[in-house]
């Protein structure tokens, strides 16, 4: 299997975490597009250099267009945790939504760990993440499609 080419990381493109607010991430595009905008950059500029500063300038034009907005945020968020669990470690149990239990109490769907822990997902979590973690181990499950 051929490795996966890295995912560009937007926050970092904005020089940001990922706990950053709407507004802080808003704060630090706009300056940096008013540093690296190429109609900002000197003429006698050397051609690498502009050269350097377009590609910094797409770089942030094309993570506000992911972080942004909320919903692409959102997305984006979620992919990049699944990420993170696939390399915490193998999946340890591939389940289908049906399988687990609706609780009322807590408004999302669960299933019992080995570990004696609970795997957690809500209505909405469900119909995008493929990947949870068991809230007390190390264990992962795979959630599949709907039958």
């Amino acid at each position: 299997m051929a490795a996966r080419a890295p995912r560009p990381d937007p926050y970092g493109a904005l020089g940001a975490g990922p706990s950053a607010g709407a507004a802080e991430l808003r704060r630090r595009y706009r300056r940096l597009v008013r540093t690296y905008h190429p109609d900002r950059q000197s003429a006698d500029a050397p051609a690498e250099a502009v050269e350097e500063c377009v590609r910094k300038f797409i770089e942030i034009d094309q993570a506000w267009k992911i972080l942004g907005h909320e919903e692409t945020k959102k997305e984006y968020d979620l992919l990049r945790l699944e990420d993170d669990l696939r390399n915490l470690g193998p999946v340890d149990a591939q389940v289908y939504l049906e399988e687990m239990t609706w609780n009322e109490d807590d408004h999302c769907f669960s299933l019992s760990c080995r570990c004696g822990g609970k795997y957690r997902v809500s209505k909405d979590e469900a119909e995008e993440v493929t990947l949870i973690s068991c809230d007390t181990c190390s264990l992962i499950v795979e959630l599949l499609p709907r039958s």
